[in-house]
């Protein structure tokens, strides 16, 4: 049987929003949260904690996803480079310029691609838009 899981698009308006949602939806049974980063999404995607017990079926239903895509796009993306890029922090700073070189010419993924990528990459979830 397949489980169903709704993501409300409407709740999201920013990365830290975002993880607030997927804590909202996957981690409502949990006495923890995960943080907000991308490799903890993916983590969660893989199941054994949240909604997902292990790697059963899932339908993946993303409402007002295009809402989320200008959301999770090109300025918030900017910014999130921009921060990990800012003196001090403990990122490497080669990638991330390379990441925000990238996306300034066109070329580069938005934070909304990198989550697509992710969910792309776990062939238990189906994503409906």
């Amino acid at each position: 049987m397949t489980k169903k899981i709704t993501i409300n698009g409407n709740n999201i308006y920013d990365i830290d929003s975002f993880y607030a949602e997927i804590n909202r939806v996957f981690m409502a049974d949990e006495e923890w949260q995960i943080g907000s980063n991308l490799d903890a999404f993916n983590d969660l995607l893989y199941g054994g904690f949240g909604a997902i017990k292990n790697n059963e079926k899932i339908q993946l239903l993303w409402s007002n996803v295009d809402k989320c895509k200008e959301a999770l796009g090109y300025k918030t993306t900017k910014t999130y480079y921009e921060e990990k890029l800012k003196p001090g922090t403990p990122f490497n700073r080669e990638y991330f310029q390379t990441k925000l070189s990238a996306l300034e010419n066109g070329t580069g993924e938005t934070y909304f691609d990198m989550l697509m990528a992710i969910i792309s990459e776990h062939p238990n979830i189906e994503l409906l838009r």
